[in-house]
């Protein structure tokens, strides 16, 4: 998980060539047998050409825990989404049985140091949260929200984000997609700066005046949390930078959702076999 301070591509399908042989299998039939397009692909590739709906999604139960004791406030959940899909939901369940472990693990040696040294034991808590952000027939992307309190002062929150490609049924992410980091940071640098200062002057009240530290000037928002989104669940139409507490900001500001639709230069920016997931220019 990232604190916010803190793939496969897949050409298009070609018609496949069938031949028959009277002489034993060789190497070149191994190659051209595992080159072969499964009917369900070439069904898919035609019904796309054809402009006929994808067929549906199948989507699984939500899965949620949530437990407490005197050490520690556990919570950990995903949507049906990625419960859907294997090789996310083992994922994820190794993910959540890592932090548990680990949570526990500070829990019993902060109760442990707390009882030695004679003052109480303020349990902690760990929950995580993920969502979808979008969801359509090429890429479910979620984005995970995860609140940490130790103790201290206050907790703190830290966003993560998955990306699933379903042609090429891997995960893969945001950065696999783009032409080139730099490429992708100079399409969104502007517009993302002037919706961060926007937003800032509303929760300040007061126009952003550029200084030299992190709460005035325009961060680096390839730093941060990259979500894509949609909001018809068709194409992908959106790129979310979560930017979260003291990144822009003092910890009473809270988090910055700062959303940029996908415009020719973002689109620009992806690599042309990933730009028809995202919807076209305007």
């Amino acid at each position: 998980m990232r604190y916010t301070r803190l793939g496969v591509t897949m050409g298009s399908l070609a018609t496949a060539a069938l031949f028959t042989s009277a002489c034993s299998p060789s190497s070149h039939d191994n190659a051209a047998s595992a080159n072969r397009v499964t009917d369900e692909e070439v069904a898919s590739f035609a019904n796309r050409m054809a402009g006929e709906a994808p067929p549906p999604v199948p989507v699984g139960k939500p899965f949620a825990l949530s437990e407490k004791t005197d050490l520690l406030e556990f919570v950990y959940a995903y949507p049906g989404q990625a419960a859907a899909v294997p090789a996310l939901s083992s994922k994820l369940g190794k993910a959540m049985a890592e932090a548990k472990a680990n949570a526990l693990k500070m829990a019993r040696e902060d109760q442990k140091s707390a009882k030695d040294a004679g003052y109480p034991f303020r349990p902690h808590s760990l929950e995580t949260r993920w969502t979808v952000t979008a969801d359509t027939p090429r890429f479910l992307a979620l984005k995970s929200q995860t609140y940490i309190f130790t103790g201290g002062a206050h907790g703190m929150t830290g966003y993560d984000t998955l990306l699933w490609d379903r042609h090429a049924k891997l995960e893969t992410s945001l950065a696999a997609m783009m032409t080139s980091s730099t490429a992708f940071a100079s399409a969104i640098h502007d517009r993302f700066c002037a919706e961060l200062d926007r937003q800032r002057a509303e929760k300040r009240g007061a126009r952003v005046i550029r200084g030299d530290d992190d709460f005035t000037r325009c961060i680096d928002p390839m730093k941060e949390v990259l979500v894509l989104t949609s909001k018809d669940g068709k194409l992908i139409d959106g790129v979310t930078v979560v930017v979260g507490p003291y990144s822009a900001g003092p910890y009473a500001e809270g988090t910055y959702d700062v959303a940029l639709p996908i415009d020719g230069a973002i689109r620009k920016a992806i690599k042309t076999e990933y730009q028809d997931a995202f919807v076209p220019a305007r």
